[in-house]
């Protein structure tokens, strides 16, 4: 009987080894999660709502860093020196992609190391509420007229080429302002400067909710469950569709243990109930792949870009 007791005992503390081992200790206490974003914009918005919920399955503390300039450039810089042990990434999108071919930053995209996706975002265009444009196409109107002024976070961003087709398929000549980050963008729309922006929901959730923005348009290729009478651009007669994508990338030589870390934290997240009703919210749709597949997947969109940017 005592043989037993010690054999189950045994099979017991194994177990509990097994199960130990099979969990991944992140190495590090603190992560900076860093954005070329301003305060307020995408990015931004995207990586301070997120940290709480990434905090509690992680067991980390994340710190968010916004380092303006050059539509990425500099965060780009900033990531291409770091250190590969799992304290500092960068929160993607397609404007480092952008602008890793439209100048010649000190770092691209090709001296990162894509780590995971993790959300599509949809984007809209928008005008103030008391705006004198009730729709889509009245902004378009006025473009037709000779004049109209249209906004854009980031010269080198999804969302300036989206306005920039948008501008091609419609026939029209508006001026294109940009800024850097979707804060600054907002105000010169509530002000009036600006007929009309671009950008994601979280970035102009807060002046929807109090009637501030009037939605124009879902410029993808399907209205957003949360405003079903959105008509997309293309549904209006222009025939423009984009895919934001949000994720994160790291240092070259990003280990194997890190990485792993990662892409067994992210699904979690997805699945977390208070977090999953917020991004919800927020017009987030799920969208990870693990850092294999970001890789192939960020290699491709570069291809696409560049064919776009040469047509």
């Amino acid at each position: 009987m005592r043989r037993r007791h010690l054999v189950v005992a045994l099979i017991l503390t194994l177990g509990s080894l097994g199960a130990a081992s099979a969990q991944i200790k992140y190495p590090k206490g603190v992560v900076s999660l860093v954005t070329h974003s301003s305060p307020g914009g995408g990015s931004d918005v995207f990586l301070r709502e997120m940290v709480p919920h990434l905090t509690r399955i992680m067991r980390v503390t994340f710190v968010v860093e916004n380092q303006q300039g050059g539509s990425g450039a500099k965060a780009m810089a900033m990531m291409a020196k770091a250190r590969p042990d799992g304290g500092m990434f960068y929160a993607t999108t397609p404007t480092f992609i952008y602008t890793s071919l439209l100048s010649k930053p000190a770092a691209s995209y090709a001296d990162l190391e894509p780590l995971v996706n993790i959300f599509y975002d949809p984007e809209v265009v928008y005008t103030a509420a008391d705006s004198r444009f009730k729709t889509l196409k009245d902004v378009v109107d006025r473009a037709r007229q000779g004049g109209g002024r249209w906004g854009a976070a980031n010269p080198a961003s999804l969302e300036r080429q989206a306005l920039e087709r948008l501008k091609q398929k419609a026939g029209v000549t508006p001026a294109i302002a940009t800024f850097e980050g979707g804060g600054a963008l907002l105000i010169n729309v509530l002000n009036h400067t600006l007929d009309m922006g671009i950008g994601e929901l979280q970035e102009i959730r807060t002046q929807l909710e109090v009637g501030k923005i009037r939605l124009l348009g879902v410029v993808g290729d399907q209205r957003l469950s949360q405003f079903p009478d959105v008509k997309t651009v293309r549904e209006q007669g222009i025939d423009v569709s984009v895919r934001k994508f949000r994720g994160l990338a790291g240092p070259k030589g990003t280990s194997r243990e890190v990485i792993a870390a990662w892409e067994a934290a992210i699904p979690k997240l997805l699945e977390d109930s208070r977090y999953k009703q917020l991004y919800t919210q927020n017009g987030l749709q799920p969208g990870f792949m693990p850092h294999a597949e970001y890789r192939k997947f960020m290699d491709g969109f570069a291809r696409e870009t560049t064919a776009f940017l040469r047509a």
